[in-house]
């Protein structure tokens, strides 16, 4: 029998995944979003459904999952742990890459009386990213560091900002403002977002500056690794950049007096930034992902790297960073609905990323899908 999968959100990423999904003949989608403009992304395509429906409604949400066989988030950061919340009430099988800002563990014991999991941060980075992690960990006797490299970027450097926003650009923001959570020997290690920046060179890109991030998240509590960090790729230059709108206050959500006006200077950055960071229909773009996890084996130093490079599609119409975050999604919502992940609870990838033949298989069907990971261990 088919597969039902009902996907929430229909952006950049929430389109992709649908038109993924729909791709298989052993699917039919139903892609939900409150715009009808996000909606005609996905029109005429067989085996997939579009539907205007307010998501922030949670009767309404019920409802609409209640036939599905799995649930696929991809919603803003802001609706990310309301919705996760309704689905797992729901009892339905989840697979989401919202990126809340929230706890998304303080459901697992929910999950687990509803008898539901619900796969979170599946996406590219975190996501594809924490699997490497812990797959990497468990190919040495003892893991000491694990260090995250991730950008999305167009391939014209463009004045003023050298940027396109391939997802939310509300979500890009917060890189730019939420404080960045490391491991140091062991201790939890909290610095500001856009700090310590590095210059590093990647094959077929060049010269990329790498910034602290708050995208470990569940790496901290979840993987015995004492040094962890994570940091997002930009062209040089873009840092200053946002260190100086930020510390000057267009970022910030508090409102202010302008002329009688009451004004949140996020909201006026947002209206006058955002048009100049939306990416042209084909304009050439690429994903780059770095994992590097060092320790021993057998008693010597050893580094496991991983390493993506993708760049646009411009047959399918599809952005490179869609493709990077979609695709791990739709592999891992497939395992869901066919019963592959037999584990209750809220689930972070890397949970599942060592269980027999399930890395092999993600890598494998981005592989099929020509997003390429290359791999090698190697001693130090």
């Amino acid at each position: 029998m088919k597969k039902r999968a009902v996907v929430l959100g229909c952006g950049l990423i929430g389109a992709t995944i649908s038109r993924e999904l729909a791709a298989d003949e052993q699917y039919d989608v139903v892609a939900l979003d409150a715009l009808p403009q996000n909606l005609q992304r996905i029109s005429g395509i067989p085996r997939l459904t579009p539907k205007q429906i307010d998501l922030s409604k949670p009767a309404d949400l019920t409802a609409a999952i209640s036939a599905a066989d799995v649930v696929v988030g991809a919603l803003p950061s802001r609706m990310g742990f309301a919705t996760l919340e309704t689905v797992i009430r729901a009892g339905k099988p989840y697979c989401d890459i919202s990126f809340m800002p929230q706890d998304f563990l303080s459901l697992d014991e929910l999950a687990k009386e509803k008898k539901v999991t619900a796969m979170v941060d599946c996406g590219v980075s975190p996501g594809l990213s924490n699997m490497m992690v812990a797959y990497g960990a468990s190919r040495l006797d003892q893991a000491e560091r694990a260090e995250i490299y991730v950008g999305g970027l167009p391939r014209a450097r463009t004045w003023p900002y050298q940027y396109k926003a391939p997802f939310a650009p509300s979500d890009v923001i917060e890189e730019y403002t939420r404080p960045a959570r490391l491991l140091e020997n062991g201790k939890l290690v909290v610095r500001p977002a856009l700090s310590e920046p590095d210059l590093m060179d990647f094959a077929g890109v060049g010269t990329l500056e790498a910034f602290n991030t708050d995208g470990l998240r569940s790496l901290l509590t979840t993987l015995d690794i004492p040094n962890m960090k994570e940091k997002t790729l930009r062209y040089p230059g873009h840092i200053e950049l946002m260190r100086v709108l930020r510390d000057t206050g267009f970022f910030a959500e508090e409102a202010i007096d302008v002329r009688g006006q009451k004004i949140r200077p996020l909201d006026m950055t947002a209206a006058l930034m955002f048009p100049k960071w939306k990416a042209k229909p084909g304009e050439a773009e690429f994903t780059v992902l770095r994992v590097i996890v060092e320790g021993k084996k057998v008693g010597k130093p050893s580094r496991v790297q991983f390493d993506l490079f993708d760049e646009n599609d411009p047959v399918r119409g599809m952005s490179s960073m869609a493709r990077t975050t979609g695709f791990p999604c739709v592999i891992v919502a497939k395992m869901l609905a066919e019963g592959r992940i037999g584990s209750h609870g809220v689930l972070p990838p890397e949970l599942i990323a060592c269980q027999p033949g399930v890395f092999e298989h993600v890598v494998a069907e981005l592989g099929s899908r020509n997003v390429r990971i290359t791999q090698a261990q190697t001693e130090m």
